[in-house]
């Protein structure tokens, strides 16, 4: 009896052990929120772990309001890396708040501290046997008086992708599937995809809340959703592992 409880302990051993983590950083677009029992407000990554099997962890280390600057110089960086392990993957997936440039604890120029601060997730990543994905920043609903859906990402998208190539890292363009997203729901339906209620019209808000950047538990959905159709389409072989952890 106790051989067969040895080896049970031992499977689920190694079972454990092979298992592998999703690590994602970034800002409020990616992030878990309080009260998710009532809070509309919803990161993507916040609903990322039903789409991979058992086999794969989900950390969401997302934290709201966050730059590639302040991420780092809050050793939230330094408390991720810590914990990497070979097998590992990170999403990476800033902009929304490097682009404050009126606040010096966030802002980075997208060609130099912002593309310097991505390339440091990327290596020391590699340094610790993980396996890094690059993302650029989601779209805002932002539409004329034509319909028509205005970037508003500046360089910052451009440069992820430029650090992408030049590094070898798996890079899935969020900005233009979002874009696509935003489009297909309309100027109006895509308020779905966002926190708009009136006053009164939600108890968590009850002042009423417009925001064409944060998302709802629709908005996150269908960006986790893009994100992983993107993996289990690439044809990149360092997405390979990660692809078959998908979810049929």
């Amino acid at each position: 009896m106790k051989y067969y409880l040895l080896i049970i302990l031992l499977i689920a051993f190694n079972v454990s052990a092979q298992k592998t983590t999703l690590y994602c950083i970034g800002d409020s677009t990616m992030a878990n929120k309080k009260d998710a029992d009532k809070n509309p407000e919803h990161g993507w990554c916040q609903v990322l772990q039903p789409f991979f099997n058992e086999s794969i962890t989900v950390e969401n280390k997302a934290v709201n309001g966050r730059s590639t600057k302040s991420f780092i110089d809050e050793k939230l960086w330094e408390s991720v890396y810590k914990s990497l392990k070979k097998g590992d993957y990170v999403f990476i997936q800033f902009g929304h708040n490097d682009e404050k440039i009126t606040d010096s604890t966030r802002y980075t120029n997208p060609h130099t501290a912002y593309r310097h601060n991505l390339i440091r997730f990327v290596t020391e990543s590699r340094e610790k046997g993980a396996i890094p994905i690059l993302f650029s920043s989601i779209a805002r609903r932002k539409f004329n008086e034509q319909g028509v859906l205005i970037s508003s990402h500046g360089d910052y998208p451009l440069e992820a992708r430029l650090v992408a190539q030049e590094l070898n890292v798996p890079f899935i363009d969020l900005e233009h599937y979002t874009e696509l997203l935003e489009q297909a729901y309309g100027p109006e339906k895509s308020e779905k995809l966002h926190l708009h209620f009136k006053a009164g019209e939600n108890a968590y808000y009850p002042e009423g809340k417009d925001d064409d950047t944060h998302l709802s538990l629709l908005g996150a959905t269908e960006i986790a959703k893009i994100a992983v159709e993107q993996i289990k389409t690439s044809d990149n072989v360092l997405l390979k592992g990660l692809r078959k952890r998908v979810r049929s």
